[in-house]
């Protein structure tokens, strides 16, 4: 009787228990896009193009402490957009997708407060997916394009 409670206990139940505490491998897709401000918006316009080749990092933070727990990068294909792979459940931290370095010599200054965005790498807010999606992120270009005075004037408003 007792080698086979013991064979069962191996077989079954240790199994059972290993797969029960290792993490299940579903990995969270985050994805986004980094642009040249070519006309020194602070945001993306039409006149906007996209950077290949950008490094983008993934910083995961504790929320008490601060401190960096979890860093990733990537980096944009030739549209500008990169997707970057994150394995782990990041419930308790603050997760940031930001913009490290761009390959265009004339456009390789962060925009600021276009430099990261925040990205919620939890299955546990309500998002069915597991993609997530980065707001655009860019880097601002030296000096301007032709045609940006026009594109200006068309984004103030007029009150007369």
């Amino acid at each position: 009787m007792a080698p086979r409670f013991l064979l069962f206990v191996a077989l079954c139940v240790l199994p059972a228990l290993v797969a029960a505490t290792r993490p299940a491998r579903n990995p969270f897709l985050v994805r986004g896009k980094v642009y040249c401000d070519t006309c020194n918006f602070g945001f993306e316009t039409p006149k906007s193009t996209s950077i290949a080749g950008a490094t983008v990092r993934i910083v995961c933070k504790d929320r008490k402490s601060n401190k960096v727990v979890y860093q990733r990068e990537g980096k944009t294909n030739s549209e500008g957009n990169y997707q970057i792979q994150v394995d782990e459940d990041h419930q308790d931290q603050v997760c940031d997708a930001k913009v490290v370095r761009s390959p265009q010599l004339d456009c390789f200054k962060t925009s600021s407060g276009r430099d990261q965005a925040r990205v919620i790498l939890t299955e546990n807010n309500g998002i069915a997916s597991r993609e997530r999606y980065a707001n655009a992120m860019g880097f601002s270009k030296e000096g301007t394009v032709a045609g940006c005075s026009q594109l200006l004037s068309l984004y103030q408003d007029s009150e007369n």
